[in-house]
């Protein structure tokens, strides 16, 4: 018996933003979600409106970095995923790397298709609190029925 039985299986949000999207990496990077046994349970591919990314980004509000996020994340179309798997929340964060890519290990999604901190090409929850605030706003038709 593995030592996988004993951890927990769960879920978490993962955003494709819209650099990548545009530099068609969208594929390459779902493709390394899927190698490492995480499964999207939903998916869609959206255009953020600014409402949807204050709320998103609330917390860095007061941060120099927080405008330009934003008019990033409005550059074009956003692909946003819900992904289940074992130890989904530190599964993802630690396939997608540092959040400056300039310090993300290569072979992580941020060291390898990544340029700048602001343009880092993914977003994902970055703990089990956090998911379900951010399930909520990006997929608030799926969390009553399906978390």
């Amino acid at each position: 018996m593995g030592g996988d039985t004993l951890k927990e299986r769960n879920r978490t949000l993962i955003l494709i933003k819209p650099r990548a999207f545009q530099k068609g990496q969208m594929g390459r990077i779902m493709t390394r979600y899927e190698d490492k046994g995480l499964e999207c349970v939903a998916a869609k591919v959206l255009q953020a409106d600014r409402q949807l990314l204050e709320a998103h980004y609330e917390d860095h509000k007061t941060k120099s970095f927080y405008e330009p996020l934003i008019q990033s994340m409005q550059q074009g179309p956003v692909f946003a995923a819900i992904l289940e798997g074992t130890e989904a929340v530190e599964a993802v964060r630690q396939l997608n790397g540092a959040t400056d890519p300039l310090d993300a290990s290569p072979g992580t999604i941020r060291g390898d298709f990544g340029m700048n901190i602001r343009d880092n090409v993914v977003h994902a929850s970055d703990s089990e609190e956090n998911v379900l605030r951010e399930l909520n706003l990006w997929f608030p038709e799926l969390v009553e029925n399906t978390l």
